[in-house]
């Protein structure tokens, strides 16, 4: 069996993999070679961190994949990541341990490339200037993966807390990606073509009204119930609602569940394939909600382990 710290997964995973990892993931869900159950994810009442747990298969060459681990929203005030979890990779023959994964890092990338691969699928033609509100992990990674997919020539990035987006704007700017911190909510968005938003807020951060025609709305925050970092009401002004799997995110993406009565929601699969349209007009606002998935995991794992196999990366032990 094959240890994989967060160094070798940053190592053996780079962004247009794991671009590629997730574009075969949601067209492993959209043409059913997928297994893709219900997530686990909870805590008990009044805990801040919430437990969860992924399991999947991509298809049937590769084995089962599972992730456990927890969302710890008090983590940065320590200088640690919100995320930490660990990623069991199986036989897909025999079912016994093939490798163990840092889950944290495998969650960064494959989230961020995630939205990358919406982003270039849904955004309008021309889109250059993005808006990220949040400046931690995600937020970070989510410039760096979207760079990879449109030619930005402004990103804006917002935080509440000042010293976080300074930070975060001098890192990427000094990275060579175009940065800029911004005080505000409403003068980040407002020449926007993509707004990422990549936050654990509990409350909706971005009112519709702020956003020009033609926008793009990538939310990765709404992954639980009570969290909705963007509201019913951006939702409804939407022409088009994109989750990665809808029975996921009615059970789980907070503005989905809120919503007074079902609406009409697109797998970015069924986009990814052309069974399903989501953008028909440049003005229209799209939306896009993550939620995270199993699959996502096991892709983005597999093609680690087949590398550091290949290159007899990280630590072998005996099982």
């Amino acid at each position: 069996m094959r240890l994989l710290t967060a160094t070798d997964v940053y190592a053996l995973l780079d962004p247009d993999a794991a671009i590629a990892t997730q574009r075969a993931a949601f067209t492993a869900l959209a043409t059913g070679d997928a297994w893709q159950p219900d997530k686990i994810g909870g805590g008990p009442d009044g805990a801040r961190s919430t437990v969860f747990c992924y399991a999947a298969r991509l298809d049937a060459t590769t084995g089962p994949v599972s992730k456990f681990g927890s969302v710890n929203p008090g983590n940065p005030a320590l200088g640690l990541p919100s995320i930490h979890a660990v990623l069991v990779v199986l036989h897909p023959e025999t079912g016994a341990p093939v490798a163990v994964l840092d889950g944290g890092a495998v969650t960064t990338l494959r989230t961020s490339a995630a939205s990358a691969v919406a982003v270039a699928e849904l955004a309008r033609p021309g889109a250059t200037r993005l808006a990220v509100l949040g400046a931690g992990t995600q937020g970070r990674a989510h410039v760096r993966a979207i760079s990879r997919v449109l030619p930005l020539r402004d990103v804006a990035m917002w935080s509440p807390a000042a010293a976080e987006r300074e930070q975060a704007a001098r890192e990427l700017a000094a990275g060579g990606y175009p940065v800029r911190a911004v005080a505000d909510v409403a003068g980040a968005v407002a020449e926007a073509d993509v707004v990422v938003c990549a936050t654990l807020a509990t409350e909706p951060i971005l009112p519709p009204a702020l956003l020009r025609p033609g926008v793009t709305v990538v939310s990765i925050g709404s992954f639980e119930k009570h969290r909705r970092e963007i509201g019913t009401d951006l939702l409804a002004a939407s022409a088009a609602v994109v989750v990665d799997h809808v029975p996921t995110a009615r059970a789980h993406a907070g503005p989905v569940v809120a919503a007074e009565r079902p609406m009409e929601l697109l797998a970015l699969g069924e986009v990814l394939t052309g069974r399903a349209t989501a953008r028909r007009h440049p003005d229209d606002l799209v939306t896009y909600l993550s939620v995270g998935l199993g699959v996502q995991d096991a892709a983005a794992a597999w093609h680690v382990v087949e590398r550091a196999e290949a290159l007899r990366a990280g630590q072998e032990v005996a099982w």
